[in-house]
């Protein structure tokens, strides 16, 4: 086997076992939150980002998506692309982890909104090429999933001038997150090399710093239009599950970000995937 077969394998192998740690973690979690919050997620009229809950309506970032062919990588329990739905978009749900795709079946039933559900991994989704004017992904394949994997098939699946939105942490609040909650006010790792991190609660997570995050993007073939950090709002309060961050932190630095990216017409530009 040649050296560059061998990394692939090794590469291969490697993005087979992280999955197998984030369903884990995500089965767990499915069991111990978001099964149980489903049905307050489902019937939200309002489409909100982040852990502040900060509304599209105020952030602008997907416009109107009536009629739009939406995919969502790493759905979870599809509340998000139930959301797009209320709207007019035909969105397909995508995740790895049963149990969430299983807790997203049951919200069909419930509130009769429905739409396909496909289980694969989000870097692997086997859906037809150009198939989708839309790719979304807000705590999905944007932190579980190898972005030199997932965004290359994001790019795949979109038709040429389709958009890609996405919502992960920060670069800085990872870069001052350690093992211990919550994030810090000064730098506790480095930012070159940084790429894939284990958190004691179990899964692996994906964060790459903005130069890495823009030279993926563009390699890929996407054009980017808007960043935007995300400042929690004065009245915020350190959210009972997710205080891996303060309150008082994210109002002084962005701990989440949301990139809008356009995939180019056909010829305007390489979509060859740079290397990790």
């Amino acid at each position: 086997m040649s050296d560059a077969a061998a990394g692939s394998a090794q590469g291969v192998g490697q993005a087979s076992t992280d999955a197998q740690k984030n369903v884990a973690l995500w089965t767990q979690a499915n069991a111990e939150y978001t099964n149980e919050n489903a049905e307050t997620n489902w019937a939200l009229d309002e489409i909100d980002w982040g852990i502040w809950a900060i509304p599209e309506s105020e952030l602008n970032v997907l416009g109107d998506v009536s009629g739009l062919e939406v995919v969502e990588l790493g759905c979870g329990t599809a509340y998000f692309s139930a959301w797009l739905a209320k709207r007019g978009a035909r969105p397909v749900g995508v995740d790895v982890t049963p149990a969430q795709l299983e807790t997203a079946r049951r919200m069909m039933a419930t509130t009769g909104i429905e739409f396909p559900l496909v289980e694969a991994d989000a870097a692997e989704t086997g859906l037809p090429d150009e198939s989708f004017d839309l790719a979304v992904s807000e705590y999905g394949a944007s932190i579980w999933v190898d972005p030199y994997r997932w965004i290359p098939e994001a790019a795949r699946l979109l038709r040429p001038g389709g958009r890609l939105v996405f919502l992960r942490n920060s670069t800085l609040v990872i870069l001052c997150s350690d093992d211990e909650m919550p994030a810090k006010e000064h730098l506790v790792h480095a930012q070159f090399g940084m790429k894939r991190f284990e958190f004691p609660e179990g899964g692996v997570e994906f964060h790459l710093g903005h130069g890495e995050w823009i030279d993926v993007l563009r390699a890929s073939g996407f054009e980017i239009e808007r960043l935007v950090e995300i400042q929690a709002p004065a009245d915020a309060q350190t959210h009972e599950r997710y205080a891996y961050v303060t309150a008082e932190w994210a109002r002084k630095w962005p701990c989440e970000e949301i990139w809008v990216a356009r995939k180019r017409n056909a010829g305007a530009g390489s979509t060859e995937p740079v290397q990790p």
